[in-house]
């Protein structure tokens, strides 16, 4: 599990990326912040993940959050890879996001990344597909575990920022399969006098067996 939880203060470190020695929380400033972390450089399911990472970036740079990934390599692996990667996106191209280089393993124990159950071929532990989601706060939004057999969703990551935006700003949440653009949902402990208020669109309500109105609709 990660090492920490929703709502965390998320730690500030120092560390030697493809950029040169960073400090993460300057690194962010004031904005919203991606960590992710991928088991091994040279290996399949990370290449195509990170290439299509660099693909979307600008998707990224658009909603003002900062990308940053991290494995347990060294600074020389991922730079000798990253031309592996951008090469599965036919570019020469630079990567559009550093790599954080953590082969004491210190940086991922820290955060909760590594997966027990793989190792490398010395017999060492790797990282899991790791992805924290950093608000301006620095306070952890989001963070999601996957095994190294399973390749991520950047698409489903971008709409979970757009989510998560949406409702660090707004008094709603956000139904299943949401998109921006489609109708939220008003929190439950909005009183029904600040409804008219909060949502001059117009909330609309739908009927459920118990009576109960709580699921209410509004268009932002």
């Amino acid at each position: 599990m990660p090492g920490i939880l929703l709502g965390d203060q998320f730690p500030n470190f120092d560390a030697d990326t493809t950029v040169g020695r960073i400090n993460f929380y300057d690194f962010l400033g004031d904005s919203w912040g991606i960590l992710f972390s991928h088991p091994k450089d040279f290996t399949p399911v990370c290449t195509t993940e990170l290439a299509f990472a660099a693909s979307i970036s600008d998707k990224f740079t658009m909603r003002k959050v900062k990308m940053i990934a991290l494995s347990v390599d060294s600074v020389e692996d991922h730079n000798v890879w990253i031309k592996d990667v951008m090469a599965l996106n036919n570019s020469s191209a630079a990567l559009p996001f550093p790599i954080i280089a953590d082969s004491g393993r210190k940086l991922a124990t820290l955060l909760g990344m590594m997966d027990p159950d793989e190792t490398d071929r010395e017999g060492n532990p790797v990282t899991a597909r790791c992805v924290f989601v950093i608000g301006p706060d620095k306070k952890l939004k989001l963070s999601c575990l996957y095994p190294a057999t399973t390749g991520r969703n950047f698409d489903e990551l971008l709409r979970v920022i757009d989510s998560l935006q949406l409702t660090a700003q707004k008094k709603v949440a956000t139904p299943v399969h949401w998109r921006p653009g489609d109708k939220v949902m008003v929190l439950p402990n909005i009183a029904d006098d600040e409804v008219t208020k909060l949502f001059p669109n117009g909330v609309s309500t739908k009927e459920v067996p118990s009576r109960k109105k709580y699921l209410r609709y509004t268009q932002l």
